[in-house]
């Protein structure tokens, strides 16, 4: 099993659209939120880099879904380590429905970010990860097979 970073979130009535079921952007916006709260409870250095060079650049992001989700929902999106390459870190996002059972995936999203640097010349360069965010994203990596 890999192992994730949990963000939660309670549906409210404006996550949702005049059908009652939750707008899809708004998945995608649950992604970045819990790849925010990732860095700032798990790579404060990393935020704290990014008010100087450091830009986090999103390259790529998806949602695919299989279900509905309605006001008042409570929705776990779990998100883990996909692959590194170079200066881009590739992550999973499951998004499960809370409540009485076992959790259900209603839709799994992916995105890819990549690691970049202001240049004085007002462009952006491709920049190392940070280590910090290294060592906390190796807690989510896939487990390898044995």
């Amino acid at each position: 099993m890999t192992p994730f970073y949990e963000h939660r979130h309670v549906v409210t009535f404006a996550d949702t659209n005049v059908v009652g079921n939750v707008y899809f952007t708004h998945y995608v916006e649950w992604q970045g939120r819990c790849r925010e709260r990732f860095l700032a409870e798990q790579a404060p250095e990393v935020v704290r880099a990014l008010a100087g060079e450091l830009v986090l650049v999103t390259a790529d992001c998806s949602c695919e879904f299989f279900a509905e989700l309605y006001a008042l929902d409570e929705v776990s999106i779990r998100m883990s380590l996909a692959g590194i390459e170079d200066n881009r870190v590739s992550m999973d996002f499951g998004y499960y429905r809370l409540g009485a059972g076992p959790a259900r995936l209603v839709a799994r999203g992916r995105q890819t970010i990549a690691c970049m640097r202001r240049d004085p010349g007002g462009g952006l360069l491709p920049a190392e990860i940070p280590e910090q965010l290294r060592r906390a994203l190796d807690r989510y990596a896939p487990v390898s097979a044995v």
